[in-house]
C-alpha cells in the first residue's frame, strides 16, 4: 500500500513534535518522533511510505499538497497538535478524496477524538493513543476491503456524518524491540541537520529507549495521552545496537538525545545501559531527559559512558506547589541532584514552571530565586500549558482558571507559546511576561555570560550549539513588552 505520513504546514518553524508545540525562542525543532517510528513500523510491514515534514522542509500547504497528489497515496496519516488542530483538520479534510483514507494521529485527537473528528467535514478519523498497534489494523483493514468500525484505537466519522464511532486502545505495544531504528528512518527520509534541541549538541537525532512514565506529574502531556503511566523499555542490548548505528552510519550526527520521559525511572537499567554503552565502543554524546532522583554513583556511571546533559524539571522552588502539581519531589532532593550532576562533570537544563494552581505571584518569586541559586548550565521558564487529556487541564478548568475561547489561544502571533491560565493574582499576560523577565535575569547575569563565553572558546561543541541558540533566542531575551 502507497501511504502518506504528513507532519502538515503550519507556522513556520512550528515545533509539533514536543510536548508543548510552538515556535521556540531558542530555535528548537522536533523530530516528528512518533510519526518516525510509524513510518518505521509501516515499511517494516513493506508498504511504501511517502515522509513529509513540512515545518522541517520549508514546505507551504500548496507544494505539500502537489507533493501527496504527485505520489497519489492509499492512506494518509496526519499527525496534529492542540494549537493547530484547526488548520491540521482543515488540511486534512482538503486531502480526502482520490481513494485514500486520511486520519489524524496526535495527543489532541487521542484525548477529545469525536471532539477533533467533528471538527472537520471528510476525513475519515482518528488514531488514538500509540501509533502502531492502531494503524497497522486499519492499513489490514483497508487492504482487505474490511469495514474500519470497531478497531480498538480510532475514532471513525460515521456515514452522512452523523457522528463518531469511538473505541478506545486496548493496550500498549510491549515488545518495543520488534520497531526499527528510528534514525535509520530519519536517515532515509528527513533532512536531520535541520532538527535541534539546544539541550544536545548539534546535530543529533532524537530516539526513545522506553515508553510511558510512572510519575504522576499532572501537566506531562505524553503519559496521559499516548504512552500510559506504566514505563516500557527497549532492551538495552537494542537501544546500544542503535547507538553504535548511528555511529557507524550516520557521521554528521554529533549526539543522540533520549526523548523518554525519564531514562531514570529504572536506574538499575540506566546504569547497566552506561555499562554496556562502553562495552560496545559507543563514543558520541548522549544526552537526555533525567528525573531529579539519579544518585551520583549513577550519574558519575552515566558521565563515564558519553552522557554530556540532562534535561530536568526542577519546576518549582516551593514544595507546597510540587505537591500541587504531583510532582513526587521536594526541593530538598531537586538541590541534591544539582549538586551530584555538577560533581559528576554533567551539565543540566533547568526547567521551571509557572502557574500550576496554588502558584501566586509570591510564588512565583520565590521558584525564580530558587533558579537562580540553584544556578543550572542552561534554563528554560515558561508559563503552565495545559493540553486536553491532562490533570493539569482538569484542574485549571476546575478551579475556573482556563482562559481561552479557541485552540489556536495556545500560541501568540508569531507561533510562540502564549499563555491561556491565569491564577488568583495573575493574568495570562502576566505569567507570560514573568517569564520573560526571569529568563532575563538568568541569562543577562554578567557572571553567567562570562562563564557561557568562556566554555565557547574551548569547547567547539559547546561553541556552535550556544551560537545556534542565540541566534534565535536573542531577540526574545534583549526584547521587553513595549
Amino acid at each position: 500500500m502507497k501511504i502518506t505520513a504528513l507532519n502538515p504546514p503550519f507556522i513556520a518553524h512550528f515545533s509539533r513534535g514536543q510536548r508543548s508545540p510552538a515556535v521556540t525562542r531558542s530555535g528548537t525543532l522536533y523530530y516528528p518522533i512518533w510519526l518516525s517510528y510509524a513510518v518505521g513500523a509501516l515499511e517494516q510491514a513493506g508498504h511504501k511510505v511517502q515522509f513529509i515534514d513540512s515545518p522541517a522542509m520549508d514546505l507551504d500547504s500548496a507544494e505539500t499538497l502537489k507533493q501527496i497528489t504527485d505520489f497519489s497515496p492509499d492512506l494518509i496519516l496526519i499527525e496534529t497538535s492542540t494549537p493547530s488542530i484547526i488548520s491540521d483538520t482543515q488540511i486534512a479534510d482538503m486531502l480526502t478524496g482520490n481513494n485514500a483514507a486520511v486520519f489524524l494521529l496526535g495527543t489532541h485527537p487521542s484525548a477529545l477524538p469525536e471532539e477533533t473528528v467533528l471538527l472537520g467535514e471528510k476525513f475519515h478519523g482518528a488514531i488514538l493513543g500509540e501509533y502502531e498497534k492502531p494503524l497497522l489494523a486499519i492499513v489490514n483493514a483497508i487492504e482487505s476491503k474490511l469495514p474500519l468500525e470497531g478497531i480498538p484505537g480510532t475514532a471513525i466519522r460515521k456515514p452522512d456524518n452523523t457522528g463518531v464511532a469511538v473505541i478506545p486502545p486496548d493496550g500498549y505495544l510491549v515488545d518495543l524491540d520488534s520497531l526499527p531504528f528510528v534514525s535509520s528512518v530519519y536517515a532515509a527520509h528527513l533532512p536531520v541537520t535541520k532538527y535541534n534541541n539546544p539541550n544536545a549538541l548539534h546535530p543529533q537525532v532524537m530516539i526513545i529507549g522506553g515508553r510511558g512514565c510512572p510519575n504522576q506529574c499532572s501537566f506531562c502531556v505524553f503519559p496521559q495521552t499516548l504512552t500510559g503511566r506504566h514505563y516500557r523499555s527497549r532492551s538495552v542490548k537494542n537501544v546500544v545496537a542503535e547507538m553504535k548505528w548511528v555511529q557507524e552510519n550516520m557521521p554528521e550526527i554529533q549526539a543522540i538525545f533520549f526523548e523518554d520521559d525519564t531514562i531514570a525511572a529504572d536506574m538499575d537499567r540506566l546504569r547497566l545501559l552506561s555499562s554496556e554503552i562502553i562495552k560496545a565502543g559507543v563514543t558520541i554524546s548522549w544526552t537526555c531527559n533525567m528525573r531529579a532522583t539519579a544518585d551520583y554513583e549513577t550519574l558519575r556511571q552515566c558521565r563515564a559512558a558519553g552522557l554530556r546533559s540532562v534535561c530536568v524539571g526542577f519546576e518549582s522552588g516551593c514544595n507546597e506547589i510540587l505537591a500541587s502539581m504531583r510532582k513526587g519531589l521536594r526541593v530538598e532532593q531537586t538541590v541534591g541532584f544539582m549538586e551530584n550532576a555538577r560533581k559528576a562533570g554533567i551539565l543540566v537544563h533547568g526547567c521551571f514552571l509557572f502557574g500550576i494552581p496554588g502558584e501566586s505571584r509570591e510564588t512565583a518569586e520565590r521558584t525564580l530565586d530558587f533558579a537562580l541559586k540553584l544556578n543550572p548550565d542552561t534554563a528554560q521558564f515558561y508559563p503552565l500549558m495545559v493540553y486536553p487529556g491532562t490533570d493539569a487541564y482538569r484542574d485549571v478548568q476546575d478551579a475556573g482558571l482556563l482562559v481561552t475561547s479557541s485552540w489556536r489561544d495556545w500560541l501568540k502571533e508569531d507561533g510562540t507559546h502564549a499563555c491561556v491560565v491565569k491564577t488568583p493574582d495573575m493574568t495570562p499576560e502576566q505569567l507570560v511576561e514573568f517569564c520573560n523577565e526571569a529568563r532575563r535575569k538568568f541569562y543577562l547575569r554578567p557572571g553567567y555570560i562570562i562563564k557561557k563565553a568562556w566554555r565557547s572558546l574551548f569547547d567547539k561543541g559547546e561553541r556552535h550549539r550556544t551560537f545556534l541558540a542565540f541566534r534565535t533566542f536573542r531577540k526574545y531575551i534583549l526584547r521587553r513588552n513595549k
